[in-house]
């Protein structure tokens, strides 16, 4: 198992998101877990492009300080939203012969529903933790339907395995 920690970047990471500090809470317990199980955790980051405020340089593109990455963690660029879309990581993943990701991160109804709808077509199998994912309201949902929308009624028994804290640090411990 990998667990991909997706766009948990400055510019994102705050207040506005559903359940601000549970998600928070959470991420960090599954970085910790994976890290005590030595399982490996991989960061990617978002990058809109040059003049955005959200791209290389940018303060808002630097990983949030909640959940950074320990001294060795490999860390990829993406500019598109699956992770997919950056063939380091893709061959990366390939070499490792790893089938099974564990997804957490931002924003439920962009990057991270991209990446598990790639992931799910690539063949891994995917699991997500209980509240290790988040968003903001949009013009056509508030943040807590966003949320529900897809960890409960989108992805479930289609594109990955939803399951609790509890159910996600022992599978993680028992890798």
């Amino acid at each position: 198992m990998i667990v991909l920690v997706i766009d948990v970047q400055k510019g994102i990471t705050d207040e506005r998101l559903y359940h601000f500090s549970e998600f928070i809470n959470n991420t960090r317990k599954i970085i910790e877990t994976a890290r005590k199980n030595n399982v490996e955790v991989i960061y990617v980051q978002h990058d809109d492009g040059p003049g955005t405020g959200f791209s290389i340089g940018d303060e808002e593109f630097e990983i949030a300080e909640q959940v950074m990455p320990a001294e060795g963690e490999r860390r990829y660029i993406k500019d598109i939203n699956s992770c997919f879309g950056n063939k380091e990581l893709v061959s990366y993943l390939e070499e490792m012969n790893e089938n099974t990701l564990m997804i957490v991160g931002l924003q439920t109804n962009f990057c991270i529903d991209a990446t598990i709808k790639s992931a799910f077509e690539r063949g891994y199998k995917v699991i997500i933790p209980e509240g290790t994912n988040s968003t903001f309201d949009n013009d056509y949902m508030d943040k807590e339907t966003t949320y529900k929308y897809y960890n409960e009624m989108m992805w479930p028994k289609r594109f990955a395995d939803c399951v609790s804290m509890e159910d996600a640090v022992a599978l993680l411990s028992a890798n």
